[in-house]
């Protein structure tokens, strides 16, 4: 339906053969065409609002942008916007908790997903308890350009920032200081109620700075024992999750620019399954086991799924990877992450082939 939109509205706006004195896209009220692009995904609202002024307007509309948000997206941008700027608009909102937002010390990170308004979660390697951690025989943290917040670009979704004559912009954003961050910047004019017209840039991207991604993952040289706990408690939306460890067999490095993966400490995942397990605070329990193989590629191991019914309350979840027969040992596992998806994603994790369980 909103290829069919954006194709039907790009051409109609584009027709050489009607008249002037014909209606146009122009002549439509600017509630006509709010109430059309709301059945739209976020980012064909933003795309729609460059055709003229009525969709741009319609596209900044409070009602069409609170029904992409969360139903308690209130608690969330209290949750984990430490700063927010007076008065915004629902859109801005949605931008803001588009972007990846940090908690707990960097050790956890929260965004939605800019098409569809879910709410997805990252737990590092470093928020989660793994049996000796501490004793570099066994475990180390090695820093990676791999993790999965790594190649992540956020969006602002045509968040509109004075013009300027460089590629980078600064920018305050939720709960940091002012920095530097490279954009991807489109020219877009518009008139003032006073009939001026001025240029300005429509931020259509935003990449990430190093600092505030996972740079580093858990890497397992060898043990008897694998045991790794987690725990996290958020005001889910309503709905239903998947919950993954994500994880990959052999250490990876490039050589020549060329990624290779080193498979040397790969032993002792063919004796046994690794289990995974989780529970949730409303008592829901779920469980599953795999036997990891296929060393240089990053899987999401599934744990389990879980539903959240009341989304103004605090979801308790506790989850679990073990693999404890201590008659071998097994080595060469990098733990990037613990990662919760709306249900859905699973069939896109599939189709990508980065599924597992």
């Amino acid at each position: 339906m909103g290829a069919y939109f954006s194709v039907l509205f790009i051409n109609q706006g584009g027709l050489s053969s009607v008249s002037s004195s014909s209606p146009s896209l122009g002549d439509l009220p600017e509630s006509c065409v709010a109430s059309i692009i709301g059945y739209l995904d976020p980012p064909e609202i933003c795309k729609l609002g460059k055709l003229n002024r009525a969709f741009r307007g319609a596209s900044w509309a409070d009602f069409v942008w609170e029904s992409k948000l969360p139903s308690n997206y209130q608690v969330l941008v209290d949750k984990i916007l430490t700063f927010v700027p007076e008065n915004l608009g629902k859109r801005e909102i949605y931008s803001w908790l588009c972007t990846t937002n940090t908690l707990d010390g960097g050790t956890k990170k929260v965004w939605l997903d800019k098409s569809s308004g879910g709410l997805c979660m990252s737990i590092s390697s470093k928020g989660l308890h793994i049996t000796g951690i501490d004793d570099r025989r066994y475990w180390n943290h090695i820093p990676t350009d791999e993790s999965r917040l790594a190649d992540q670009n956020q969006e602002f979704l045509g968040h509109i920032v004075p013009n300027r004559s460089t590629d980078m912009i600064h920018t305050n954003t939720v709960g940091m200081q002012k920095h530097k961050y490279e954009v991807d910047l489109s020219t877009l004019v518009i008139v003032g109620i006073d009939g001026v017209e001025m240029e300005c840039w429509m931020l259509m991207s935003i990449s990430v700075p190093l600092r505030f991604r996972f740079h580093s993952i858990a890497y397992l040289q060898q043990t008897w024992w694998l045991e790794v706990d987690g725990e996290v408690e958020f005001p889910f939306p309503a709905g239903s999750y998947s919950v993954f460890f994500r994880l990959q067999l052999g250490r990876s490095s490039k050589r020549f620019g060329r990624r290779i993966c080193n498979s040397e400490d790969i032993h002792g995942w063919d004796k046994k399954p690794v289990r995974f397990q989780l529970w949730t605070s409303d008592g829901q329990h779920a469980r599953s086991q795999c036997t990891l193989n296929e060393p240089g590629k990053w899987f999401h191991y599934h744990i389990g799924d879980f539903n959240v019914e009341n989304s103004n309350s605090s979801t308790k979840i506790k989850l679990s990877m073990t693999q404890i027969d201590c008659t071998h040992t097994k080595g060469g596992l990098c733990l990037d992450s613990v990662v919760i998806y709306p249900s859905k994603y699973r069939e896109k994790l599939k189709q990508k082939g980065f599924f597992r369980c």
